[in-house]
């Protein structure tokens, strides 16, 4: 073969070559994307909240020591049930026992030296008398200086006696403090419940928890008749909630098993972190609001603190209109009335209106708008709607689609490069889905 037909048929392959390519690139792009149809129809959907928190008795009292002293003795144990007035704990009296004898001991002091300045307070008022009878009858008797001193010494048993009275009155309040504190080393329950905890055991020190809580807290009764699930919502989910929206909430000691409840509780103020209380900011941290829940059913076996889930309902729909949440998008589009929408089989632009002129942001350009690629004889155009509330899996759709409308649906990466007015095709997904949609 001469080089001449050599260069010749090398040149024919390359130019088969180039218009092979561009006839698969061409048919390529008439078969179009493959994405996922779907067709819009009506559906309940439920909007929720998920939170999570701790199982709380709705009543607890801590029970912590007012004064100093070694335990002696624990008359209950961690999970006994016990009753109102219920002796729980002592705390040794030696101490106390002795300054009570010794505030009695005073208050006797008192109560004698109050009768002793009694009786010299009378004898004073009657000499003083005497003298002033004594004066009137002849005054060359009774001077008026010896009139003086003994008007002065019926003043002085006067005011002694009055000071020994309130000596008495400040015997009988220390007595009285001294009993108080005696009988707070006796320990007694203030309310029935559980012992849900014990923090001491016998032969330690009780001390008052002057700075801190859980420095003097002995043990917590709770009164379990009542269960609440506590649970931290976040700010831009709070808004949503409503005193007796329903509530299902999940256990994790008891994963098989579903709890219904009620928001009984809503916080007004935010949860106030340790760190946020020190750095007084919390501009850069999630805001989160503690809400109650009362469960209607408890387990008998439940205990404080543990572990919970929380769904709250916040609203329902019947047959709503509605469309998968990974089909709405968001494009630089104006929105378009119902009207301007182009009828089935007619696939065309979103045109703006010139009432959308007042819709563009600053140097012309569009805002964006949420919205759905609909698809009309294999072409994918872009349609703003507006949603309502958020089901698990789909959104409600106020206006923009109609039932029966075909939209895509998926998957995300193509929806996210999806072009206006470009070509699709259904996956073998949507196949699969309309052919048991059918069936």
């Amino acid at each position: 073969m001469s080089k001449r037909n050599k260069v010749l048929l090398g040149g024919g392959g390359a130019v088969l070559l180039i218009i092979l390519v561009m006839v698969s690139a061409s048919a390529k792009r008439e078969k179009g994307i493959e994405v996922r149809f779907e067709t819009v129809g009506r559906r309940d959907l439920v909007a929720a909240v998920t939170a999570s928190g701790k199982i709380q008795p709705k009543k607890k009292v801590d029970i912590s020591a007012d004064i100093t002293g070694r335990i002696t003795r624990i008359a209950v144990r961690e999970g006994d049930f016990v009753q109102k007035g219920q002796f729980l704990l002592q705390i040794d009296p030696t101490i106390y026992q002795a300054n009570l004898q010794r505030a009695q001991a005073a208050m006797s002091q008192a109560e004698a030296g109050a009768v002793q300045a009694r009786a010299t307070r009378d004898q004073s008022t009657r000499a003083l008398q005497r003298t002033k009878e004594l004066r009137e009858q002849n005054p060359n008797l009774i001077s008026q200086e010896q009139l003086e001193q003994a008007q002065t010494a019926s003043d002085i048993s006067e005011a002694n006696l009055t000071a020994s009275q309130h000596l008495v009155e400040q015997s009988r309040a220390g007595l009285q403090e001294a009993r108080d504190q005696l009988a707070k080393t006796h320990l007694v329950a203030p309310m029935a419940g559980r012992v849900t905890r014990l923090a001491v055991e016998e032969g330690e020190v009780a001390v008052p928890g002057t700075f801190s809580r859980e420095t003097g807290l002995l043990l917590t009764i709770s009164d379990l008749s009542v269960i609440q699930t506590k649970v931290q919502v976040d700010e831009t989910d709070v808004v949503r909630l409503h005193l007796g929206d329903s509530v299902e909430v999940t256990i994790d000691a008891f994963p098989d098993t579903t709890f219904i409840g009620r928001v009984t509780k809503v916080s007004n103020s935010a949860i106030l972190t340790a760190a946020s209380a020190v750095g007084g900011s919390q501009s850069d941290r999630a805001v989160d609001y503690e809400v109650e829940i009362t469960l209607s059913n408890p387990p008998s076996e439940v205990r404080p603190d543990l572990s919970a889930t929380a769904r709250i309902v916040t609203d329902t729909r019947k047959q709503a209109l509605a469309i998968p949440i990974i089909a709405l998008t968001v494009r630089e589009n104006t929105p378009i009335s119902t009207e301007q929408r182009p009828g089935r089989g007619t696939a065309q632009a979103a045109t703006p209106t010139p009432a959308d002129s007042g819709k563009r942001g600053q140097g012309g350009n569009k805002k964006e708008a949420e919205g759905v690629f609909l698809v009309h004889n294999g072409v994918a155009t872009f349609h703003p709607v507006k949603v309502g509330i958020a089901g698990e899996e789909h959104f409600e759709v106020v206006e923009g689609v109609h039932p029966g409308d075909t939209i895509v649906a998926g998957p995300y990466q193509a929806i996210r490069d999806l072009k206006e007015g470009a070509r699709v095709r259904p996956s073998r997904e949507s196949s699969d889905t309309t052919g048991r949609r059918r069936s």
